[in-house]
């Protein structure tokens, strides 16, 4: 799998292939956080490419603090492959070459599955509770004609 930073034609498949993977949300326009990642460090939105297809992504964000991993995907019949753990690597990478001491991540509580893959790299439940307040209010983006 070949890791790259994205590319503004690869927006139609990087959400086609967060749709497969279950990432997307009405709350979350997902043209909006793609905008809005290339604004904030872009080289940390990495999509792995196998042929032309878009099977991985993962959109890493560093604030001077702490890392945040977000939007990790991997095409379905291609889970349990190692490419998780390859853009997961990739995004470490990038992250201690910026002087990033801890990543910090959220999963849904129902999520197992996913869950079990975080620990299998060595993350740990940290003893926080996430919060959260919406201070703008996406709207679904139309396709464009």
């Amino acid at each position: 799998m070949e890791i790259r930073a994205f590319q503004d034609a690869d927006e139609s498949g990087v959400i086609e292939l967060w749709g497969q993977c279950d990432l997307l949300r009405p709350q979350n326009d997902p043209h909006t956080d793609i905008r809005r990642k290339l604004a904030v460090g872009p080289d940390l939105f990495l999509v792995g490419v196998l042929g032309n297809e878009i099977v991985a992504t993962v959109m890493a964000g560093y604030e001077g603090h702490r890392g945040w991993i977000n939007y990790l995907a991997v095409s379905p019949p291609l889970q349990k492959q190692g490419y998780g753990h390859q853009i997961m690597e990739h995004a470490e990478k990038l992250l201690r070459a910026r002087g990033c001491p801890k990543i910090n991540l959220q999963v849904r509580t129902s999520n197992v599955q996913v869950i079990e893959f975080y620990r299998s790299l060595g993350f740990a439940t940290d003893d926080v509770m996430s919060l959260g307040k919406r201070l703008v209010i996406d709207q679904p983006q139309q396709p464009q004609r």
